[in-house]
């Protein structure tokens, strides 16, 4: 899955990314020093009072009062201001108080060790709307309505009631009546899911207009400066992995981690956003989904994560999953390890970004967001480590953390090509380097119109393949599966649904790579599963845009613009050599040559990821690993890495945006792989937009 790059902008840091203690400049109106209080501020100061009057009566302490939605959160504030928000117990919003963290395996008479206020405030404030996020965050001139929030005596008294219920004395065992209960009272989330939440801080909310009380978990944020950065784990080693079977290549099932579901899915401070929802409308899979605002390269954009599985528990495992790597993945989650210099400076110490393909001129000239790369010009990197030569390695950002960056390295926009999450480390770089083969393969075999042999899935004996395949039928598809192997002997299918009255959604595609090619199979065509219940609505809703991008592909612009291009009737002609394979065989008969491969067939996962990296090295190209885990993932037993090979096709979206178009390798990769005697001609290229998802 890949974030829209044409509707993410990392300019404009957020630590959404890393800017919120990363020293990102300041602009005046965010950490201004009010000469008179806006309405917010001064309802903080009264509510402040009346808690200190209420305190006084007893032998509780009164607590401090900070205000979110006044100030942007996400940047650094004032010293002053910043101390007081991280310790303060008590949160006014303009609709609601929020009371924490409290709790948590610190079970102390103060704010929870494991969170802080300042980490409540940047889980908050990621979780507003468009309109107060941009109001907040990009300077956007603001006035206040009218006198707001109003504070009743009875509001103050309940929020009263509830610090000294959280914060009393006798709080662990208060703390320990809430785990019995759940976690968090009213939370159907947490009921159904079943979360590991036990020993997180927690937040209790009274909302202010109906008086609604609700308590959540809160997950530390790992950017906050009120808190030490985990140490460096050092350089990067493969280690031994036990598999649980020969042919089993990942070592837990996506139910078998700690997901503090609830913590990251909640509306007052989720992680991944405010929850979940279940699609019961799907005849093809049981999706789950969530939502989050990310600030990316073009400002804030609404980045779904999700589940789609054959039941909605394997799904929504599946999808915090899926969102847990994207939140690693888009933004950097460590204040350390970066390093700004020039290319020039680092030499062979660094990966060459030119290695991974650029753009063509004509793209740099007429785009303002982009500019051309400059060996001169200072841009940041972050530590990685090449696997074939054993030997640590500066990676561009931009090339690993895809929806953050600056002004100074704009040369690309990347997207999560090659990131994945495992268990362990072998196990995310061993599917990260399967979906870069993967991706490579389609756009070898798009563009260089490869002559791809189709698989008879009928040969096929995997049940989960029939009941798939009968599911699209009964939506009206045919699907169709392609040995997109090129040059590099990992199987890879490409898999195309052909709906049968030629109406919207007349085509959809994906691909799928394993090693075992059965699997690679289903990969595929569940993928394409996901996509037929939508992709006929997507079409019938903007057929005249459709329309114009088939005739001119420059209006082809962003990741959903791909797939819905092909979903018109008229672009059957550009697929002819997909509905008129050359050949048709049987499964067997298509990987017979793979299952004689010398390849490791034992039960370590190290092996598997040695023998890929040999594969790949031996066809001249390097592979490196970033370690992209974010705290909260390495705490939960997760790892998350960015792979990069060097000179293998990255998939782009947007037409003007193509570096597989620029590179050797589309024109070499076929003669490479014995499917041509010479290499491509340029007017032999298939010049039309990928139609990948």
């Amino acid at each position: 899955m890949t974030l829209d790059p044409a509707t993410s902008d990392p300019a404009t840091s957020d630590p959404s990314g890393a800017s919120a203690a990363s020293g990102a400049g300041q602009r005046p109106h965010e950490q201004r020093q009010s000469a008179s209080p806006t309405p917010l501020e001064a309802a903080g100061l009264d509510l402040q009072r009346r808690l200190a009057a209420l305190a006084a009566a007893t032998a509780l302490r009164a607590p401090g009062v900070a205000v979110l939605g006044a100030y942007d959160v996400l940047r650094p504030e004032p010293a002053e201001r910043a101390h007081h928000r991280a310790a303060a117990t008590v949160h006014l919003t303009p609709e609601s108080v929020l009371l924490g963290p409290w709790g948590g395996e610190a079970e102390g008479a103060g704010p929870s060790a494991d969170a802080c206020g300042a980490c409540l405030g940047v889980r908050w404030q990621r979780l507003r709307t468009r309109t107060e996020r941009e109001a907040l965050e990009t300077g956007e001139t603001v006035s206040a309505a009218g006198r707001w929030p109003i504070l009743p005596d009875h509001a103050a008294d309940a929020v009263w009631a509830l610090y000294a219920w959280a914060f009393a004395p006798d709080r662990a065992r208060a703390a320990a009546a809430v785990r019995r209960r759940g976690a968090v009272p009213g939370s159907a989330a947490e009921a159904a899911s079943g979360g590991d939440s036990a020993g997180l801080p927690r937040v209790t909310r009274y909302d202010l207009e109906t008086g609604l009380v609700r308590t959540v978990p809160l997950l530390a944020e790992p950017l906050c400066p009120h808190h030490g950065t985990p140490p460096d784990e050092g350089p990067l080693t493969l280690a031994p992995r036990p598999k649980p079977a020969q042919d089993r290549y990942r070592l837990r099932a996506p139910s078998g981690y700690p997901l503090p579901t609830d913590a990251l899915a909640n509306p007052v401070c989720g992680v991944l956003g405010a929850g979940v929802w279940n699609d019961v409308t799907s005849p093809t899979t049981a999706p789950v989904a969530g939502t989050v605002f990310m600030r990316g390269y073009a400002g804030l954009t609404d980045v779904t994560w999700s589940g789609q599985a054959n039941s909605f528990a394997a799904s929504r495992d599946l999808a915090f999953l899926e969102g847990l790597e994207r939140y690693a993945g888009t933004h950097r989650r460590r204040a350390d390890g970066l390093l700004t210099a020039a290319y020039d400076s680092l030499g062979d110490a660094a990966l060459d970004p030119r290695a991974c393909g650029l753009y063509a001129p004509q793209t740099y000239r007429d785009d303002p967001m982009l500019a051309p790369f400059d060996p001169a010009r200072p841009i940041p990197w972050v530590r990685g480590h090449s696997l074939r030569d054993d030997r640590p390695v500066w990676v561009p950002a931009r090339l690993v953390y895809y929806s953050a960056g600056t002004a100074a390295d704009h040369f690309v926009f990347e997207c999560s090509n090659g990131c994945a999450t495992g268990s362990c480390l072998e196990e995310a770089i061993l599917f990260g380097l399967l979906e870069l083969v993967e991706r490579d393969a389609f756009l070898l075999g798009w563009y260089g119109d490869a002559p791809l042999a189709e698989i008879d899935l009928a040969s096929c004996d995997s049940p989960v393949i029939r009941a798939m395949t009968d599911r699209a039928a009964l939506c009206g598809y045919d699907v169709h599966v392609y040995d997109n192997r090129i040059d590099l002997p990992v199987p890879v299918v490409t898999g195309l649904a052909v709906r049968r009255d030629d109406g919207p959604g007349t085509l959809a595609f994906a691909a799928g790579a394993a090693l075992d090619p059965q699997t690679a199979v289903e990969s595929a065509v569940s993928e394409i599963l996901t996509y037929l219940p939508h992709l006929p609505r997507q079409v019938a809703e903007r057929p005249a845009e459709l329309e114009a991008m088939a005739e001119d592909f420059g209006l082809v612009r962003r990741l959903p613009d791909h797939a819905a291009l092909f979903g018109l009737p008229r672009m059957k002609r550009h697929v002819r050599g997909y509905l008129e394979p050359p050949a048709v065989r049987t499964l067997a008969d298509t990987y017979a040559e793979w299952e004689r491969w010398d390849r490791p067939r034992g039960a370590d996962l190290r092996d598997d990821v040695r023998w890929l990296r040999d594969a790949l090295a031996g066809a001249g190209f390097d592979v490196v690993v970033v370690d992209q885990t974010a705290p909260e993932q390495r705490a939960m037993g997760l790892r998350t890495v960015a792979t990069i090979v060097p000179g293998l096709l990255p998939i782009d979206f947007g037409w003007a945006r193509q570096r597989a178009l620029t590179m050797p390798r589309l024109r070499t990769a076929q003669r490479r792989g014995g499917l041509r005697d010479r290499d491509l001609r340029e007017d032999e290229l298939r010049r039309v937009p990928h139609p990948f998802p």
